[in-house]
């Protein structure tokens, strides 16, 4: 979040959304690592079930809580109301792409390292917004991979919402419709998703 924060050349508005975005992610999903450590309900069907019932579980703050991040710094980087509820999508659907991926040693740090690749030849805003995940993710990896630390919900979410605010600054309405497509269906098939990122 300070990497990205402080990248030299980022609009006000991009820094806000920044530390907004990735705080908040990295908030909740700590939350989720101390508070929803025992709880066996995984997806967003078993806590929304729960929530109508009236337990409000760990996942659950996970998933407004990172939601709602997402929507307000979409309003900071985009102009348009459709825009903006897109880049909330990418935001908040990458948090939790990344934390899908995070099933085995180095799954999600290498996927960050992956996907924000191409970010990095994107011109503006695009460029240090994937450097500073994919920075945080060189910098763990080695550990990750020798089990000796383990990113966890808030290390997972912290690094998915900044590499989705790379997303959204480096595309315009096509690209963050064509990427919330991929996230919101990589969501849906969560359970498949994490089963595929464990067998690699």
């Amino acid at each position: 979040a300070l990497a990205a924060a402080t990248a030299p050349g980022l609009p006000a508005r991009a820094r806000a959304a920044t530390a907004l975005a990735v705080l908040a992610a990295g908030g909740c999903g700590a939350y989720d690592d101390v508070f929803g450590a025992g709880d066996p309900r995984r997806g967003f069907r078993a806590h929304l079930s729960a929530l109508r019932n009236g337990e409000v579980t760990s996942g659950a703050v996970k998933l407004f809580g990172i939601g709602a991040a997402g929507l307000a710094a979409g309003a900071l980087l985009k102009e348009r109301p459709a825009d903006q509820l897109l880049a909330g999508v990418v935001i908040a659907g990458s948090a939790h792409l990344v934390n899908l991926l995070d099933v085995r040693p180095g799954r999600a740090a290498g996927a960050v390292l992956a996907i924000g690749a191409p970010g990095l030849l994107r011109r503006g805003p695009a460029g240090p917004l994937s450097a500073a995940p994919m920075g945080a993710a060189a910098a763990v990896i080695g550990d990750d991979l020798g089990e000796r630390t383990m990113l966890g919900d808030a290390g997972a979410h912290a690094l998915g919402a900044a590499l989705g605010l790379a997303i959204v600054a480096g595309n315009g309405r096509k690209g963050l419709a064509a990427h919330a497509a991929g996230l919101i269906a990589a969501a849906a098939a969560g359970d498949r998703v994490s089963r595929a990122a464990a067998a690699i």
